[in-house]
């Protein structure tokens, strides 16, 4: 007897336009107000824009503490330097996982001044007994990262944690993200496992997905919607099936049950441990 995919859509999310850094022009999918519903996720940024002045001025110098940022690039070219003296380049259909850890100062910045700049950020909580541990990061090309077709018509590349017997480019013990980038052919059904232990969502950037198991209620998300999963004791994932060809993120992680401190980049388990950042960063100690 095969193991129910049971999960459903709870909630369609459309993404606020804003900006940020020097003036970068972005989509904001994941906000605030689902911290608490999406833990340990903080949030999720989709940058899309052959438009220079959207992104020139790039993300200068800037602090974080307390979480991980996950940067995945589709098109377009972004340099990162850290006051620690890292640096590195981030080019179509590579990814940064970085930990900001106790603290740290960077910039992202475009290393193009022209042509299509597209892809996302991903902010992954820490545990509090991790806030404060070394920064550090790691850069991988896109030919580090996994990829596997499953079935016909089915394109899957692991970013983070294992689907269809494929481990991804990143793990994390505490936690346990999984982060999948998918591509399905117009008509195709694909059976995506999920822990059930993990908050999940789907963020559609192309097509049309139609969400549910044949036979049960479903409902469609388009290009730029992201859906919250609901969370149902026992399901091993969700079905989906799309009605154009279509590209979209799934994104799950094991929750920290933890209190959320956050202003701006730093993102603690108390007001306390914020105020402390701030000094830390305004005396020049990260």
């Amino acid at each position: 007897m095969s193991t129910p995919y049971t999960r459903q859509i709870e909630r369609l999310v459309n993404g606020i336009p804003t900006q940020d850094g020097a003036g970068v022009s972005l989509t904001r999918v994941l906000t605030h107000d689902l911290q608490r519903r999406l833990d340990p996720f903080l949030m999720l940024d989709a940058f899309h824009s052959d438009e220079p002045s959207n992104y020139l001025a790039g993300f200068p110098d800037h602090p974080h503490r307390g979480f991980e940022t996950v940067t995945y690039m589709l098109a377009g070219r972004m340099r990162h330097r850290d006051n620690a003296g890292n640096e590195g380049l981030l080019e179509p259909g590579g990814m940064q996982w970085m930990t900001a850890g106790r603290g740290l100062v960077h910039s992202e910045l475009p290393e193009q001044e022209n042509g299509l700049m597209s892809g996302f950020q991903l902010w992954v909580n820490l545990a509090g007994r991790d806030k404060m541990t070394t920064p550090g990061y790691q850069d991988i090309p896109s030919a580090g990262i996994p990829e596997t077709s499953p079935q016909p018509g089915v394109k899957v590349r692991v970013l983070a944690g294992s689907a269809f017997g494929t481990d991804g480019a990143i793990r994390r013990e505490t936690t346990e993200p999984l982060y999948l980038d998918l591509a399905l052919e117009a008509g195709v059904t694909l059976e995506l496992p999920i822990p059930a232990t993990h908050n999940a969502f789907l963020y559609v950037y192309e097509g049309r997905l139609a969400v549910g198991a044949p036979g049960s209620e479903t409902r469609a998300a388009d290009a730029g919607r992201m859906a919250v999963l609901s969370n149902v004791e026992g399901a091993a994932g969700v079905t989906v099936r799309a009605e154009q060809g279509s590209r979209f993120l799934l994104i799950a992680g094991k929750p920290l049950n933890e209190p959320i401190a956050q202003w701006g980049p730093f993102v603690m388990n108390t007001r306390e441990q914020v105020e402390e950042a701030i000094d830390d960063f305004r005396a020049g100690r990260f």
